[in-house]
C-alpha cells in the first residue's frame, strides 16, 4: 500500500456545463480568466442544485434560481460577487434555452445582473427596538416564542447565524448568563448575554421548544415546526417577516444583526479588543470594519459637537 494517500480526482464537468464553457471560450471569445470565473460560479450553483434535488439543467425552475440567490444573501456574499454570479447564470440558461435544452429560461424573472438591494451598515437602536417589538406583537405560540428568543439572543451576542443555529440547549449557562459556541476555524469561545435575552430563551425552552419537539428533537436549541434544526433560510425568512412588520423596508440579512451588535457596543464605549473577543475574530483588522459610523450617526455627532452648530 502506498504511504501517500492518492488525491481524489476532481469530478468531471457536467457535459452541458462543459459545452457552455466551450461556447463562451470559442464562440464568444471569453478570456481564460473569465471562463475560470464562470466555471467556479456555476459549479457552486450545481452543488446547490444537487443538495436541493433539482436535475440540471432540465429540472431547474425559477424557484431553484431564486433559492440559490437567497442562500448567497444569507451567507453575506458581497454584492459584486452576487452580481457576477447572476450574470453567469443568466448567460448559461439563456444559452440552454437558445439550444432548446430547456423549454423556458429559469433566470427570466431575475430583474437584472446587479446585486439585490442590501441594508447598508447597521440598524439604529430605534430600528432594532422596533424589530424586537414586532416579535412581541405576534400571537403567543411556540414559533413566536422561538422567534423572540432568536432575535433577542443574536442581538445580545453578535453570533454568526451559523453559530446561533448550531447552539444546543446545554451550551447556555443561565446561572452566569454566558454561552459556549464554536466559530470559524473550529475555535471555541464563551459569549455573555443579558437578562432580557436569558428570559426570552428560558420562556422558549419552557413553553415553546417542548411543543415543537413532540414528534422529533433535532438536538439544537432552535428548531423548526417539525422539531428539526432550523435552517439559515428559515431564520432569514423569519427575520425578513419581522423587519417588514417593524417598517424596515430595505432587505437586511442575519449579518446585519451581527453588525448592529458590534456598532451599538462601540457607540456606547466598548473597547475594540473586547469586541474582537466577543465576535470571535482572529485578527483585530477584521473587527475594525465595524468601527465606522453611519451617515445618520455622523450627522448627529456633527450637530451636537461642532461649535458653529450651537444656537446663539
Amino acid at each position: 500500500m502506498n504511504e501517500k494517500a492518492e488525491r481524489p480526482r476532481p469530478r468531471p464537468l457536467h457535459p452541458r456545463l462543459r459545452e457552455f464553457i466551450d461556447y463562451m471560450r470559442i464562440e464568444r471569445g471569453a478570456s481564460a480568466a473569465t471562463c475560470d470565473a464562470y466555471r467556479r460560479d456555476l459549479l457552486q450553483h450545481l452543488a446547490f442544485l444537487e443538495r436541493r434535488g433539482a436535475a440540471f439543467p432540465e429540472g431547474v425552475t425559477c424557484e431553484d434560481v431564486s433559492a440559490f440567490f437567497d442562500e448567497l444573501m444569507i451567507e453575506g456574499l458581497r454584492p459584486s460577487s452576487i452580481a457576477r454570479k447572476t450574470s453567469a447564470l443568466r448567460r448559461m440558461y439563456q444559452y440552454f434555452a437558445q439550444e432548446k435544452y430547456l423549454a423556458e429560461d429559469p433566470t427570466r424573472l431575475l430583474r437584472n445582473a446587479s446585486a439585490p438591494k442590501r441594508f447598508k451598515g447597521s440598524l439604529t437602536e430605534d430600528e432594532m427596538q422596533r424589530l424586537i417589538d414586532a416579535t412581541e406583537n405576534e400571537p403567543d405560540d411556540a414559533l413566536r416564542l422561538r422567534d423572540r428568543a432568536m432575535i433577542e439572543l443574536i442581538y445580545a451576542t453578535g453570533l454568526r447565524v451559523s453559530e446561533l443555529l448550531s447552539l444546543r440547549p446545554g451550551d447556555l449557562n443561565f446561572q452566569f448568563n454566558y454561552l459556549r459556541t464554536v466559530g470559524k476555524g473550529n475555535k471555541e469561545r464563551l459569549t455573555p448575554f443579558h437578562e432580557r435575552a436569558a428570559a426570552k430563551v428560558t420562556e422558549y425552552l419552557r413553553r415553546g421548544r417542548a411543543e415543537l419537539c413532540r414528534k422529533a428533537d433535532g438536538g439544537t436549541l432552535f428548531v423548526n415546526r417539525f422539531g428539526k434544526k432550523l435552517s439559515r433560510m428559515g431564520f432569514w425568512k423569519t427575520l425578513r417577516k419581522y423587519a417588514l412588520l417593524a417598517g424596515i423596508t430595505a432587505e437586511l440579512t442575519p449579518h446585519t444583526l451581527r453588525h448592529t451588535f458590534a456598532t451599538h457596543l462601540l457607540n456606547h464605549g466598548a473597547d475594540l479588543r473586547v469586541l474582537q473577543e466577543l465576535l470571535g475574530h482572529s485578527s483585530i483588522n477584521t473587527t475594525e470594519i465595524y468601527t465606522h459610523l453611519d451617515e445618520r450617526r455622523m450627522t448627529e455627532l456633527h450637530k451636537q459637537f461642532h461649535p458653529r452648530n450651537k444656537k446663539k
